[in-house]
């Protein structure tokens, strides 16, 4: 069924908020841009406007922190065919674009500025051309969501293309317009989909092999030394790095890569997805908080209100775990910035089976 939201006061009397609407939807786009963070607080926007050469006009363009490339098409005026089909054939110009051709957009978009150092400062990670527009996915903006954009938008994520659908409504309080949205299907489903589908050019793709990759980012946030002793493997700082550990289930086998290292590890999932708040680990003394016995790393311990990113853990059992100076970092191994996903490349299976042999698994 459609996306319609309802927002009421909170009184002993409630009253429901009247619906308005926005001149255009143009007036929404500019809202965008003026603050992103209305769109996703995940993402950076590095195109407006941008022309296809295929006849069209990208709406927006956008950056994850792993480097995927997000189009942003506004719905207008257009049925939802239209706008749907659009939007492939502009991710068919997406799909093409390479990192002097995505320099070169952001170049436009935002004058005088340098892509690399802004996705630096944004994501506190470097760029990396070589992986940059490996997977891209496709959201529609409309303000206004019917059934046949729920089914269209359905059928294609039932088959792998990461596509979704943001809505956004818009009220009225004593004069004033708010804001409202919602997604038509969880974005981590999307962010996942985007992750695992084969990387650009003729790649071939292949079952899941039922083995799970996992990055943990050791840095000032997080200590990789504690995740060995204690077990675990954890991600904070937005929702787009936490909320994919909600993938692993009791059971599960994951394989560690630090980023900058290498390979490190691979264990059984023990347990659900945790906050830092509710974390227990085991000690000599027995079990305590995460919060007392954790200091390698500062844990987004400055976000321990802020449920959306404050760190968040799942416990694992070693299987076999070696020291960072110890990773194994070759040539040809499969690599990825989200936290945790399913890969169906060939190369995760080859990086597998390197793996076991590595370490006499």
């Amino acid at each position: 069924m459609p996306i319609r939201n309802a927002l009421w006061t909170v009184s002993n009397a409630p009253q429901a908020l009247p619906e308005a609407r926005l001149p255009s939807e143009r007036v929404l786009e500019d809202m965008i841009v003026a603050a992103p963070r209305i769109l996703s607080d995940e993402w950076m926007l590095i195109g407006r406007q941008e022309r296809t050469g295929l006849g069209g006009i990208v709406d927006l363009l956008g950056i994850a922190p792993d480097g995927a490339l997000v189009l942003i098409e506004l719905k207008r005026d257009r049925t939802p065919r239209e706008v749907v089909a659009q939007s492939i054939d502009y991710a068919c110009w997406v799909e093409e674009l390479g990192a002097d051709d995505i320099a070169a957009i952001y170049g436009r978009f935002a004058p005088t500025r340098d892509l690399a150092a802004d996705f630096q400062a944004r994501f506190g990670q470097p760029l990396d051309e070589d992986t940059i527009n490996d997977s891209h996915q496709i959201v529609i903006v409309a303000t206004q969501l019917d059934d046949s954009s729920e089914r269209i938008v359905s059928y294609l994520n039932k088959r792998n293309i990461a596509i979704n659908v943001l809505c956004f409504q818009v009220f009225e309080l004593d004069g004033q317009k708010l804001l409202s949205r919602s997604w038509l299907l969880d974005p981590v489903q999307t962010q996942v989909q985007a992750a695992t589908a084969p990387t650009r050019g003729p790649r071939e793709r292949e079952p899941w092999i039922g083995e799970f990759y996992a990055c943990f980012g050791h840095s000032e946030a997080r200590d990789w030394d504690e995740a060995r002793k204690f077990g675990f493997i954890c991600a904070g700082g937005g929702s787009w790095y936490s909320n994919t550990l909600n993938l692993l289930n009791a059971g599960d086998r994951v394989w560690v890569k630090a980023p900058g290292y290498g390979f490190v590890g691979v264990g059984e999932v023990t347990g659900p997805r945790e906050p830092i708040t509710d974390f227990r680990v085991a000690t000599a003394q027995g079990e305590h908080s995460a919060l007392e016995v954790l200091h390698g790393g500062n844990y987004h311990r400055e976000f321990i209100d802020d449920p959306v990113r404050m760190e968040y853990f799942v416990p694992v059992r070693w299987i076999h775990s070696v020291p960072l100076d110890q990773a194994v970092n070759e040539i040809g191994l499969f690599g990825n910035q989200n936290t945790v996903c399913k890969p169906t490349t060939p190369k995760w299976r080859t990086t597998v089976e390197r793996l076991k042999e590595r370490w006499g698994l």
